[in-house]
């Protein structure tokens, strides 16, 4: 297990240090779109600045401790926001495209409560300001200000219990640290350019934005809101991208529309989900050079890769710790020790031990050669094409239905995107199950976002409950999936 950790440039996530060693290097282009040297980028990041400055001194507020937040999409407005808030420093959160104005406004009022509880009385502001320097839609200014939120810090919002899910604060060290593991598994060549089609509110598509500004390489984004297989082999092959990273769900996607990998491609990263025996199988055929990796969004991405120039291992072996990373099997959950790790979760205690090791949740083992096995969550966490959605975030909202007197998520396996959220609920009187399908459809689509709405229905007489006077999940895994029946949304 190699320990080491890499040397970490003080500069390296600097857009303006990144102007200054190269100007004139294209460090993003936009598939469909423009292209902007380093220069350019860094002129953008200071125009961003000082229209912030503004807005906050405006309002008597420090521009650089007030943090602010971004609906992330993979665009020039939200790769100068990210850049902006490494250069000064300042804490920043992202929020997923595809997130309903409820889950945005429950997640804002987390970091309002969590921020807010570690105050001493102050007030300020979480706000955002677009690439033009105005706020406006969707974005907006909210009172809040906390010591957690102070200094170079940003926020990721991952799957939890609570219907907002649990805000990840990551600070900009881990970042660089993550950059440089890296870069010293893969290396860089002078020619490497890195397609981003992963979402930017996703810490596997945030990372490859600092992955490729600490190493002034050139950044390309996919930016269609939905993936398209036949736009990213075109765009691979447009662009001569040399990297990429995807889920599992993306590849078997575009091995399913026949794409073929350009010579230009070196390595392909697959991560976000497990991956199984068959698709390595089928890549690897086709030709895809795919690299395994593991991690999370409280590792800042991947801690475990498989070696460059590696053929996959079929048995389950992900790949070998990241250089910093130490790993440790405890009553078999996976422990890490990192300078990537997170700092904690926002309104809530910091899941790290007084070593600085970090639970996981997953259950595994290390191989004789060091390589991690990944057996799957220790929790209830659905995993639908890289997204890990748990039970608790759809379970409220599902039962909110007038029709539905309880509920209970779980995820049924799927062969495109490896599972899909399935959900049985207890009617309220006698309804048949094809009429609460539609109405509850027609419920859910407003009020979850895509990736977490169920597919599957079962209507149960009753949903059992355990000696905790909680549901017994597994009872409803062994009974409900025979009841299934399609949920279909407009």
């Amino acid at each position: 297990m190699n320990s080491t950790v890499p040397a970490l440039d003080a500069r390296a996530l600097s857009i303006e240090a990144a102007a200054q060693a190269a100007p004139n290097a294209l460090g993003l282009r936009i598939c469909g779109g423009g292209a902007y040297t380093f220069a350019t980028l860094a002129a953008l990041v200071r125009s961003f600045l000082r229209a912030r400055a503004r807005f906050c001194e405006a309002r008597g507020l420090d521009p650089v401790a007030t943090p602010f937040y971004v609906v992330a999409r993979r665009d020039l407005s939200t790769v100068i926001a990210v850049y902006a808030a490494f250069e000064s420093g300042t804490p920043c959160i992202l929020l997923h495209p595809r997130g309903t104005r409820d889950e945005r406004a429950g997640q804002l009022a987390l970091c309002q409560a969590a921020l807010a509880g570690g105050d001493e009385g102050g007030t300020g502001s979480v706000q955002t300001v677009a690439a033009s320097g105005a706020g406006s839609g969707e974005n907006g200014h909210s009172s809040v200000i906390a010591p957690t939120l102070c200094g170079p810090r940003m926020v990721l919002f991952t799957s939890g219990s609570t219907g907002h899910g649990k805000g990840v604060v990551l600070p900009h060290a881990a970042f660089a640290a993550s950059a440089a593991a890296s870069a010293a598994n893969l290396g860089w060549r002078e020619s490497d350019r890195w397609l981003c089609c992963l979402p930017l509110s996703h810490v596997g598509g945030l990372s490859i934005v600092t992955r490729c500004l600490a190493a002034r390489r050139m950044l390309i984004l996919e930016p269609a809101a939905v993936f398209r297989p036949a736009r990213v082999a075109a765009c691979l092959e447009r662009k001569r991208v040399s990297l990429l990273s995807l889920v599992p769900t993306m590849l078997t996607r575009m091995l399913d529309d026949g794409w073929q990998p350009t010579p230009h491609l070196r390595a392909v990263l697959l991560g976000g989900a497990p991956a199984t025996p068959a698709l390595l199988e089928r890549a690897d055929r086709a030709g895809v050079p795919v690299l395994t990796t593991y991690g999370m969004t409280e590792t800042c991405a991947q801690i475990c890769t498989q070696p460059a120039d590696s053929s996959a291992a079929l048995d389950g072996r992900i790949g070998l710790p990241l250089p910093g990373v130490k790993l440790r099997i405890a009553n078999g959950r996976v422990l890490v020790h990192s300078p990537t790790l997170f700092e904690g979760y926002l309104g809530a205690p910091t899941p790290i031990d007084e070593h600085g090791w970090f639970d996981t949740g997953d259950s595994g083992e290390l191989a004789d050669d060091g390589a991690l096995r990944v057996f799957g969550r220790d929790d209830d966490t659905i995993n639908t094409g890289g997204e890990n959605v748990h039970p608790g975030e759809i379970e409220p909202v599902v039962a909110a239905h007038p029709q539905v007197s309880s509920a209970c998520a779980f995820g049924v396996p799927d062969e495109t995107w490896g599972q899909i959220v399935a959900v049985a609920v207890v009617s309220r009187g006698s309804v048949a199950p094809a009429e609460i399908a539609d109405s509850l459809a027609e419920f859910l689509q407003p009020r979850l976002a895509p990736h977490k709405r169920p597919r599957r229905l079962a209507v149960l007489s009753a949903l059992p409950i355990g000696e905790s006077g909680k549901v017994h999940r597994p009872s409803v895994l062994r009974d409900a999936p025979r009841h299934l029946i399609e949920l279909r949304y407009s």
